[in-house]
């Protein structure tokens, strides 16, 4: 028989490795502030060059990470970037990529209390940290997901369980149009019809319209349909926009719906007294979607689910298994697997858990506060510069604007404008369409973005209109 390949290293190949691994990081994150805000240039050919069949023979970490450092990623937009102001989740904190170094290397399997137990608490204790930041109550139970979507999809199984039982062609939903698509997406995967789902008109702020809801639950309920899930947003990827998140509730009471909160990216903030004012009515939920590779600045991966009814969470996912019956769980505990779709996964609380621990809450309240003031001082600078206009006052952290020239039509040079911004690579934002018009979006919630980035964002895009305007 052939000597087979040892697959574990000496001390000193690990020690080297780790080594080598975490010079080339911090010196990428310190060199970030100089680094382009976005390289997709040579994108389609850098990847194209990178196809190759399975390696046979296996070859040296030192030219594997030279590669991955130096040839992938900078091919990419540089989300970690403090200029990163396109899209919502922003920063990626260092202690959260040595918890899931920790989490990887240690490999103890949390998806079942008794595999684990002190490792599974350390979740137990993140979700419940969750639990009472939104004003939830103890019967809540949670899990930690991939993001969003995963999460949305086991709030939509359960409440089509508690309240549809088989019948799912009956069953309706209801959400604003201004809602993020997953929530639609997780209802078709859950066997809700497409043609049941109410999308609805927002107002001129593009917050949900209460009458706008119950006039269509109305309409439903005389058709002989099932009206059972209703969706508020605690901040629109769109615009920022949160709800009217106590009319809402009103409604869902009324009619015995479902109440789900999509706060994604907004629920954080009611960590400070400053979101905490605008997000009222986020306890008045059934269930609640947090990401905290949003508003906690964890990598993306990081999301969670809260029921407040735990039990119903837990009778939606629940099965048993021959080679489970060794499980065996305390009170107070719980298992993971009982209220997830999954069985297996990754250590994601832990990254949760060692930043919170590491800096503690304070850190990331004073954190979100500073987002939502440097928010509303670019509004006002965008208010005070002639030829911008915004289009709805920012709730949160996402400004939606547009420049109107002197001459010409406003959508194509807003679309000329964007693509120069991104272009010169000192700056990224994005786009989407408010009410049909084309606007482009900033979004200020990185850890690493201040003052100093905001005025210099602020003074770029200002700029760049001016010059385009002139030509």
């Amino acid at each position: 028989m052939e000597k087979v390949t040892d697959l574990e290293l000496t001390p000193e190949a690990m020690l080297r490795m780790g080594r080598s691994a975490v010079d080339a990081l911090v010196e990428h994150i310190m060199n970030l502030p100089d680094a382009p805000r976005s390289n997709l240039d040579d994108g389609q050919k850098i990847a194209k060059s990178l196809w190759e069949k399975p390696p046979e023979k296996g070859m040296d970490f030192e030219s594997l990470l030279d590669l991955f450092m130096n040839k992938v990623i900078p091919v990419s937009i540089n989300t970690p970037h403090p200029a990163y102001m396109g899209y919502i989740p922003g920063g990626g904190l260092y202690p959260s990529a040595i918890a899931d170094f920790l989490g990887a290397a240690t490999n103890r399997f949390t998806g079942a209390w008794f595999a684990a137990p002190a490792a599974a608490r350390l979740e137990a204790n993140v979700l419940e940290w969750f639990t009472q930041w939104m004003g939830y109550p103890k019967s809540t139970r949670g899990i930690l997901t991939s993001g969003g979507s995963l999460a949305s999809f086991s709030a939509l199984v359960t409440a089509r369980k508690h309240l549809l039982v088989e019948n799912l062609s009956r069953g309706i939903i209801y959400s604003s149009d201004q809602t993020h698509y997953c929530v639609m997406k997780a209802a078709i995967l859950a066997g809700i019809p497409e043609q049941n789902i109410r999308l609805l008109s927002v107002g001129s702020d593009f917050r949900a319209v209460p009458e706008y809801f119950e006039k269509a639950i109305k309409s439903d309920l005389k058709k002989g349909k099932k009206p059972f899930f209703l969706v508020g947003n605690a901040g629109t990827t769109n615009s920022g926009a949160v709800d009217p998140l106590l009319d809402l509730a009103e409604i869902a009471k009324k009619y015995k719906l479902w109440y789900h909160i999509d706060a994604a990216y907004g629920g954080f903030f009611n960590l400070c007294k400053e979101g905490k004012k605008i997000l009222k009515g986020l306890d008045k939920s059934d269930s609640i979607v947090l990401d905290p590779h949003k508003g906690l600045f964890v990598p993306y991966g990081s999301g969670s689910l809260l029921v407040k009814d735990g039990e119903l969470l837990r009778s939606a996912h629940m099965l048993t298994a021959e080679y489970l019956m060794d499980h065996m769980i305390p009170e107070g505990e719980v298992n993971a697997t009982e209220y997830s779709p999954e069985l297996t996964r990754s250590y994601r609380g832990l990254r949760v858990w060692l930043p919170l621990k590491l800096f503690g809450v304070k850190a990331f309240r004073e954190n979100l506060a500073e987002k939502l003031h440097l928010t509303r001082w670019m509004y006002e600078r965008f208010l005070e510069e002639p030829g911008f206009e915004c289009m709805a006052v920012p709730e949160l952290t996402v400004i939606a604007f547009r420049y109107r020239p002197k001459k010409g039509d406003v959508e194509a040079f807003n679309r000329k404008l964007l693509a120069y911004i991104v272009k010169s690579k000192k700056l990224f934002l994005s786009s989407t369409l408010l009410h049909g018009k084309f606007v482009i979006r900033v979004c200020i919630l990185s850890f690493r973005t201040h003052k100093a980035e905001v005025e210099e964002a602020f003074e770029i895009i200002k700029n760049a209109a001016k010059k385009l305007d002139k030509e």
